[in-house]
């Protein structure tokens, strides 16, 4: 089947060093995520960034690559010519404010910096301006997080691991990584399902590249999932969790070298 759309990451996978689209990995110019683009608008395939970003700043990198889709808050929602669909189940916007406002009224954000003290905090400045999601960064076991909301009656949302940050903090060894607190039903991997099924795209039809445990999701709804290899080689818990999808591939190039990669291989392939 031809190729039609690619789905992609953009911090750390389809950007490079300080999300730079003309930069790799080690920070030098390059133009292997526009080569890859230009590949994409020859061959008539769709890009879709796919991102825990709020909605103003993937708008406008989807409209600077000229692309009229993207996912937002981490599958929250995602956008078609214009038009949004939300994708956080029966959480809804309504007389008590956002879904953020609603989630921050239930004092849960507060309830897992109280029980992961010194582990997790709000990932600043970015966490301001979110309408449907809560951004975090830290160290923590997401299962004992999302237990944790159980018990509190919380179940209705759920912490995702949105993958290795270079945001440090003193109070953590190793990496921070980057969470999202979401309703339950929200994942990157809906978003690209119910996307590519308002496209009348075909699973085979499409591919789709990141570098987090969250991103690696998504493989369930493409032919083939691409890991740029800067995503296992930061976050062992990646590493372990590629095994169990037989239509993930792991990218020799990081960054947008991978992201380039993959979709190369994949329009020769075709």
């Amino acid at each position: 089947m031809p190729l039609r759309c690619v789905y992609t990451d953009l911090d750390g996978t389809l950007l490079g060093d300080r999300a730079s689209l003309f930069r790799d990995a080690e920070g030098r110019f390059s133009l292997a995520q526009a080569r890859a683009l230009e590949a994409c608008a020859r061959a008539e395939v769709e890009v879709v960034i796919m991102s825990g970003r709020r909605e103003p700043q993937v708008h406008e990198a989807a409209r600077l690559m000229g692309q009229t889709s993207y996912i937002y808050e981490a599958g929250c929602a995602f956008a078609i010519d214009g038009e949004k669909t939300l994708m956080t189940g029966e959480m809804e916007p309504d007389e008590n404010g956002t879904i953020y406002q609603q989630i921050e009224d239930r004092g849960v954000p507060a309830m897992l910096f109280e029980h992961f003290e010194g582990r997790l905090e709000y990932h600043s400045p970015w966490h301001h301006g979110r309408v449907h999601s809560h951004l975090f960064r830290g160290k923590v076991d997401v299962d004992e997080a999302n237990a944790l909301l159980g018990e509190h009656g919380d179940d209705d949302l759920r912490l995702l691991d949105n993958g290795a940050i270079g945001r440090p903090m003193p109070t953590v060894e190793g990496r921070t990584h980057a969470y999202h607190l979401v309703p339950r039903q929200v994942s990157k991997a809906n978003a690209v399902a119910a996307h590519a099924r308002a496209r009348g795209y075909e699973p085979a039809e499409t591919i789709a590249v990141g570098d987090s445990v969250e991103d690696l999701e998504v493989a369930a709804a493409v032919g083939t999932f691409f890991v740029v290899a800067n995503g296992p080689e930061r976050d062992p818990g990646l590493r372990s969790t590629l095994a169990a999808w037989d239509n993930a591939v792991v990218t020799e190039g990081s960054m947008g070298d991978g992201f380039y990669e993959a979709v190369v291989s994949t329009l020769v392939r075709r």
